[in-house]
């Protein structure tokens, strides 16, 4: 019985440990906890110059295998994701949570587009 309870926790500990190490999920977290529903992928409160950005990204890694550009993206995304994290976390902190709904919104994206690059490059 011990034994079963010990492997329960550690597995909820795990998880609690995953959600919190990761901007995004404790982001999303946070809202849940303050009763504030994720922006859903049919919301239209992404503004057009952020969803153009996303959608050259999703163009340029839709192109043929080019390490220099994918070099680039990774950056790019790297310094976005940061951006937003810094952002978001400013947003919490003046208890501002529909703006912090926003930027996780647009986190989702830069996510999104981390796996798809990541996918890109493993070598086929």
């Amino acid at each position: 019985k011990e034994q079963y309870y010990s492997e329960q926790h550690s597995s909820l500990i795990n998880k609690a440990y995953q959600t919190l190490l990761n901007p995004l999920s404790r982001g999303l977290y946070l809202l849940e906890l303050n009763g504030v529903e994720p922006a859903q992928e049919t919301d239209s409160d992404a503004d057009s110059v952020f969803l153009t950005e996303i959608m050259e990204i999703n163009e340029k890694l839709a192109e043929p295998k080019n390490e220099d550009i994918l070099e680039e993206i990774e950056t790019l995304i790297k310094v976005k994701q940061e951006e937003l994290t810094k952002e978001v976390t400013a947003a919490f902190e003046r208890d501002d949570l529909q703006e912090a709904k926003k930027l996780l919104a647009k986190m989702k994206y830069f996510a999104s587009l981390e796996d798809k690059l990541k996918n890109k490059k493993i070598p086929s």
